[in-house]
């Protein structure tokens, strides 16, 4: 079997693992505890749609309507929205392409760093140490409701790229290619990306020659993102950014990096505990592998210590800005650069050293390999000592990063009351209630998934960004079902509700008796959950 295809098998076993019990049934199964997981099911699935039926409101979506440019308050994840596409055309559900998606990315962001890794070394145990660790580390294994986090593929492919291009060893295509791939992605890796090209350029080689061709790079890339970008610069043009105040309550703690929630460490860790943002230890066996890998290049030839040099700046600089406004560098860089206005959790830079830990692991491991063959160079490297110790390291450092079964809820697919929207008259705008104030938007995640089972339009929404116009609504709609909140939304153009009176506890019975009494409204349908869809009266039938 070829070593690639044999490679990319155990990527996906192990992020089959890693996902367990996703894996065993990725339609019934869901992360949909946590909003973050709804909303990016309805990305992709928007996305899926919109390409079909409405390519020129693709930033548009169907949710915070009448809103034109809802997509763009999160992260775009066009890439994986493609390459999921197919499944919801072929009839499956947001949540299945969700989960078949989130195993894909962290595959793919391991088999990455393997091939990049397998590139430098030629050690296969090596590079799976690395793209295991990628991929697998316990900051990507406690985002997994966060989509765009587990395609970080593109991060070591532009180390990579980026590299071979100052060493005018590559031309700028590949390198163009996978920064319009990681814009269409996720903002966060873009600048993470940016990082790494910017630390390799300050630990050379960069002939003026070179530095040209990545500055043509960066540009073609950009050309080729900017279907993508463009709404994104509109909303920063408008003055949509992150205060720096937001930047400040969302930074890492000195302690992050001694908390992780693997099943083998946690247990010592948790007495470090503060926030689900904070869990940034690499693991024991990932820094000591990554200190042989530092150590190994020291001797090495000018190009391997370069690279190692340019991994450890890299580190460092992230470990240094995931503290946000508590440092200088930060507070320089967020003045300066406008995209980092837009970045909401500098916690995250975090990864960065998680980064550079896993791909000097990778080498250390390939070093120790290396050092094996020499002590008995008769044996082939598939039956020497070292090869047994890489095996072993995969074996290890997976153990060390297993975080245990993934938590999941139940998924039975969207109310089949929302179908009957599909045959009302158009054109319809959905008002869910409850209308969720802004300080708790995140209980529209559940209404946000139900919109990819209908192709009405809702004023509800959910994303990271909260526009002001739904802060507006929200004051209003909120007191739903008195007839002032009922009267406003007619105002702003609506057409139907969907109430979930499941959601209103001990009031439920008041809200029925309410809505009896009123005829503003006329009921269309109902369900045992708790489902009930009007009209507004005087709409045509």
């Amino acid at each position: 079997m070829p070593r690639a295809v044999l490679a990319a098998l155990l990527c996906l076993v192990l992020a089959m693992f890693h996902t367990w019990p996703l894996t065993a049934a990725p339609s019934r199964y869901s992360l949909n505890y946590n909003a973050d997981a709804e909303l990016n099911a309805w990305i992709v699935s928007w996305i899926a749609y919109a390409l079909t039926h409405e390519p020129a409101r693709l930033f548009a979506g169907n949710i915070f309507q009448p809103d034109d440019r809802a997509l763009a308050y999160s992260e775009p994840l066009v890439v994986p929205a493609l390459a999921g596409a197919p499944i919801r055309w072929m009839g499956g559900s947001a949540v299945l392409t969700f989960n078949l998606l989130l195993i894909a990315g962290l595959a793919a962001t391991a088999f990455a760093g393997w091939w990049v890794v397998d590139q430098w070394t030629a050690s296969f145990a090596g590079a799976l140490v690395a793209g295991a660790l990628l991929a697998f580390n316990t900051h990507l294994l406690t985002r997994l409701p966060h989509l765009q986090a587990a395609h970080a593929w593109g991060l070591i492919l532009a180390f990579f790229f980026t590299d071979r291009l100052l060493r005018q060893q590559g031309g700028t295509a590949p390198l163009a290619v996978t920064l319009a791939a990681i814009a269409a992605t996720s903002a966060y890796w873009l600048i993470f990306a940016g990082v790494l090209m910017l630390v390799l350029v300050a630990v050379g080689p960069r002939s003026s020659a070179a530095v040209r061709r990545l500055a043509v790079a960066c540009l073609l890339g950009a050309l080729l993102a900017m279907p993508v970008l463009l709404p994104y610069a509109r909303l920063a043009g408008e003055g949509v950014r992150r205060p720096i105040e937001q930047a400040e309550q969302l930074s890492a703690s000195p302690s992050a990096y001694l908390v992780s929630s693997s099943v083998v460490d946690r247990g010592w860790s948790r007495r470090f505990f503060t926030r689900d943002i904070d869990v940034l230890f690499p693991g024991f066996i990932a820094l000591g592998l990554a200190t042989i890998g530092v150590l190994a290049n020291v001797r090495a030839d000018a190009v391997a210590r370069r690279r190692s040099l340019a991994l450890v700046l890299a580190g460092f600089v992230g470990f240094v800005l995931s503290f946000g406004p508590a440092t200088s560098l930060y507070r320089m860089a967020f003045r300066a650069l406008l995209p980092l206005q837009g970045l909401r959790v500098p916690a995250r830079f975090g990864y960065l050293p998680l980064f550079a830990i896993a791909i000097l692991a990778g080498l250390g491991v390939a070093a120790l390999q290396r050092m094996a063959l020499r002590l008995n160079p008769r044996m082939g490297p598939s039956r020497a000592p070292g090869g047994v110790a890489g095996i072993i390291a995969v074996a290890a450092v997976t153990f060390e990063a297993w975080h245990g079964p993934v938590p999941t809820t139940p998924f039975a697919g969207v109310p089949a009351i929302y179908s009957r929207l599909d045959a009302e008259p158009s054109p319809a705008l959905l008002v869910e209630v409850p209308f969720w104030p802004a300080e708790a938007v995140f209980g529209n995640a559940e209404y946000v998934l139900n919109a990819t089972g209908h192709r009405a339009p809702i004023m509800n929404g959910y994303s990271g960004y909260t526009p002001d116009s739904y802060r507006r609504r929200a004051q209003w709609f909120w007191f739903f079902p008195e007839s002032w909140a009922i009267d406003a939304m007619r105002h702003e153009g609506a057409t139907h509700v969907m109430l979930h009176l499941e959601q209103f506890g001990a009031d439920a019975e008041g809200v029925r008796a309410a809505l009896a009494s009123q005829r503003e409204l006329e009921l269309v349908a109902s369900d045992s959950a708790g489902h009930l869809l009007y009209r507004f009266a005087g709409r045509a039938r």
